[in-house]
């Protein structure tokens, strides 16, 4: 089962990067030296378990890396990299004994939802982004707070689900997929969601990161001719990343992070603030007549 699937993530990651390359190539995007220190500290963390995307958009924002708009597809795809890398490990090492049609239903249903959410993402409003991705953050903080308090559901010792439970899960994996494209992880969601029906824990390390790969296959190279992101910072986040995996996975494996996941929760929440006062703000702007615009000016 575990070759079974590593064969079409290969072929995923290799299809991925021949896009990526080319895109880089055409736009000369040179990679940010910010964004590859950036991409190898999220991604060594992600690998530990402290979850990568509510800290880079945190940074992201108060660096002023990219626009608001274009934080979740720059985001999203320039942490695609290291994600495939992340998931090849955790199957090889995690990926026995897991009931495959679960793993790869849900891959699947994570893909669908990121391609119906690609272009959601891409013509929505500036204010709109900001909201959904304030929000996320807000819940990624709330995250990091269950797991430092060990509130998040203990999980049973099952491999696999009973047939309704499965529909359910991979269902649930389809709103996660279209959620991926506003910067919402997949990871927590999907961990607190099958270990709420029983599945144990470790094993749920594969199906997340095969989602997220799959995510990878097919919505991110989306993105990517779409164009709306910074490839610089794209690029950038994908060298910085992988090495970072191979180190956290291989070499370090596990280390104390509860006092770090304490420090993300207070920089998440503050981005957070910064992110729903621009959406509120924006959105006040866009109702504003265009009598009251003058007026303002």
């Amino acid at each position: 089962m575990v070759i079974a699937l590593l064969v079409p993530i290969f072929l995923a990651a290799i299809v991925f990067g021949a896009v990526l390359l080319r895109a880089a190539i055409e736009q000369r995007a040179v990679p940010r030296l910010e964004a590859v220190l950036l991409g190898a500290v999220v991604s060594f963390f992600d690998t530990l378990g402290i979850g990568s995307f509510a800290p880079t958009t945190a940074w992201m924002k108060f660096r002023k890396l990219v626009p608001d708009r274009l934080i979740p597809p720059t985001m999203l795809v320039g942490l695609t990299p290291p994600v495939f890398a992340e998931s090849i490990i955790f199957l090889i090492l995690l990926g026995v004994g897991v009931d495959p049609v679960l793993v790869v239903g849900c891959a699947l249903a994570v893909l669908l939802g990121g391609l119906v959410g690609a272009p959601l993402v891409a013509r929505a409003r500036v204010w709109l982004v900001q909201l959904i991705v304030g929000v996320a953050l807000l819940l990624a903080a709330l995250a990091y707070t269950m797991a430092n308090l060990q509130l998040f559901p203990a999980g049973g010792t099952a491999a696999s689900l009973p047939a309704g439970l499965t529909i359910a899960a991979i269902a649930a994996n389809f709103i996660f997929g279209v959620l991926l494209n506003f910067g919402v992880g997949n990871y927590a969601p999907t961990l607190v969601t099958l270990s709420l029906m029983g599945m144990n824990p470790k094993l749920i390390f594969p199906i997340m990161a095969a989602g997220a790969a799959a995510m990878g296959s097919g919505a991110c190279i989306r993105h990517i001719q779409m164009g709306q992101m910074d490839l610089r910072v794209v690029v950038g986040l994908g060298i910085g990343g992988i090495p970072a995996v191979l180190v956290a996975a291989l070499i370090v494996k596990s280390m104390p992070i509860e006092l770090l996941r304490w420090l993300v929760i207070v920089v998440v929440l503050y981005a957070a603030a910064l992110m729903l006062r621009a959406a509120l703000a924006g959105r006040r702007a866009e109702a504003l007549t265009p009598e009251q615009v003058a007026a303002a000016g």
